[in-house]
């Protein structure tokens, strides 16, 4: 069989090696405009800040390695320009010699990727820069070093944004900015967890540009950006505003795309023509929690797609499921691990969810070196199925957020997260471990032993200033830490002593109790309601409720 793919890195490289190890009898040409195969493009910002010091170690194969392992014909610097789907050959452009060829193939693969999206291109200025291959990162790194850069505006706070932001400060003497036009950085998760990158960015002299989209970029001695309230100087711009697929292609050869052009494909990762196959970050996946259909720019999916795709013309019935959306990211000493879907997201589809937000330590306490983790979980108000979920620390964030992951991917309740046997031992994690925790807490909730109320809930809905409140907010924490610092109009009572002041409490009101971190409140909460007051506890308690107060717009 003939199978020609079009375009590398982990989609297609990843399906051309599959097919040759499936049959050798296979003959497979892979083409690929650009120099580099297959190369570890979630590395290049970590080559921009010399964390990877040597490009050479982004290269995952070479053509000689491919021909000479897998015996796969890898034609780089050769675009494909034309497909001929009734006739079942390809156009191609030898972009070295310009001599054009055709080729014909029996099974076609697209794996043409996405392009990040430049609104400036017609200014044509060479300090405005996107990352997307390895030769962007090398333009970036050389004109910091040969142009005496200072000032460096990032437009975007996505993963790459934010990605980028951290490498390029670890050089010395830049300033850098991010100009982020969604309400807080990394728009794929919540504000009130985003209030933990606002903060980790600040503490590390990142200015956060927040509710503020580029106008305009006027280019003069430096360049003047226009944003929507006042206007900012740089000396280079990278852009990080998100990307296009690249589906010209099989939109001329009369394959299905949707409106934003993203090649539709069935769960065999099928186009419309069966005999053309497509995947990666151009092509419109499902979302297994919302059914709906959406992209997925991610490494990992695409090399599952690629299995999926190399079974299904090899005879192999196999199907991609749709993806929960898992992924990861270091930011400075902390990590944020994201898997699922978010509240904006449950609210535009209309589910009906509760979130709660825990911060146990990533180990026994009493072992060295424990560290906070904090986990916000999404859940199903009636059933606790599990929707989403943030987790954000030091250590063992990425473990967390796999279990979780799985979890969201198997629709696992929070009743199956109680139940989950883990490992234990004192330096990796505790007897209860917080996977066990998120699914007690949960419980609770759905069984009616406790009412909650989120912080952005009382940020948003509730006026703490005012004298006419029909409700009081309730510190249960120590006196000292009252005194350190407390929500303003709060009234601190601390748990050990609550139950010698009930009666000098009011039952009319309506009660909102905190700690640090929810658990003394809960139990608050238990006596409270045992004693016929009305109450909710503030999940996530002070500790999240001091960071979403300051750092939830940090502009």
């Amino acid at each position: 069989m003939k199978i020609l793919i079009i375009g590398g890195v982990a989609g297609g490289a990843t399906t051309a090696t599959r097919l040759k190890r499936l049959s050798e009898e296979n003959e497979i040409i892979l083409f690929e405009r650009g120099e580099n195969i297959s190369f570890a493009n979630c590395g290049l910002p970590y080559y921009i800040s010399n964390v990877i010091s040597d490009k050479k170690d982004l290269l995952v194969q070479t053509p000689k390695a491919f021909k000479d392992r897998f015996n796969i014909d890898v034609r780089v610097k050769q675009e494909v320009i034309k497909i001929d789907k009734e006739n079942k050959t390809v156009t191609v452009k030898n972009l070295v010699t310009n001599e054009i060829y055709k080729e014909n193939y029996d099974k076609l693969v697209l794996s043409p990727g996405a392009e990040p999206i430049n609104p400036f291109k017609s200014l044509n200025s060479k300090r405005i820069f996107t990352l997307r291959t390895i030769d962007d990162s090398v333009r970036i790194k050389e004109y910091i070093s040969n142009n005496s850069v200072k000032n460096i505006a990032i437009v975007g706070g996505g993963y790459i944004g934010v990605e980028m932001a951290e490498n390029l400060a670890s050089i010395e003497g830049l300033n850098i900015s991010i100009i982020e036009k969604a309400s807080h950085l990394i728009p794929t998760i919540d504000e009130d967890m985003a209030s933990f990158v606002h903060k980790t960015l600040t503490d590390n002299n990142i200015k956060i540009i927040l509710n503020q989209g580029v106008e305009s970029i006027v280019e003069g001695k430096e360049l003047f950006i226009k944003l929507e309230n006042n206007t900012i100087k740089a000396d280079m711009i990278i852009l990080c505003i998100g990307v296009r697929p690249e589906s010209i292609l099989a939109k001329e050869a009369g394959l299905g795309v949707n409106d934003r052009g993203y090649i539709l494909v069935n769960e065999k990762m099928c186009s419309t023509d069966e005999n053309i196959y497509a995947l990666g970050d151009a092509v419109l996946l499902k979302n297994m929690i919302t059914g709906k259909s959406a992209p997925l720019a991610l490494a990992g999916p695409a090399n599952r797609q690629a299995r999926i795709v190399a079974n299904n013309i090899m005879g192999i019935n196999s199907e991609y499921k749709g993806f929960v959306g898992s992924s990861i990211l270091k930011i400075f000493k902390f990590t944020l691990g994201m898997s699922g879907i978010t509240e904006k997201v449950c609210k535009e589809q209309n589910i009906n969810y509760k979130t709660m937000i825990i911060s146990p330590n990533s180990h026994a306490s009493y072992y060295p070196g424990a560290k906070p983790i904090t986990i916000k979980a999404i859940y199903k108000e009636d059933d606790g199925q599990i929707l989403g979920a943030t987790v954000w620390g030091e250590e063992a964030v990425d473990k967390i957020t796999d279990i979780l992951a799985f979890a969201i991917q198997k629709k696992m309740k929070a009743t199956d997260l109680s139940e989950l046997e883990l490992c234990y031992a004192p330096p990796y994690s505790s007897a209860k471990s917080p996977i066990n925790l998120l699914g007690n807490s949960i419980e609770n909730e759905i069984d009616g032993l406790v009412d909650t109320i989120s912080i952005l809930e009382l940020l948003h809905n509730y006026d703490v200033y005012s004298k006419d409140k029909n409700y009081l907010i309730l510190d249960v924490r120590t006196k000292k830490e009252y005194e350190y610092s407390h929500i303003e109009g709060a009234v601190n009572i601390p748990l050990d002593e609550l139950r010698g002041h009930l009666s000098e409490m009011d039952k009319n009101k309506n009660l909102i109790v905190h700690c640090h971190s929810g658990l003394r409140s809960y139990i608050a909460c238990r006596i409270l309601t045992s004693n016929g007051f009305k109450c909710k506890n503030l999940i996530g308690g002070y500790f999240i409720y001091n960071i979403v107060k300051n750092y939830a717009n940090a502009n």
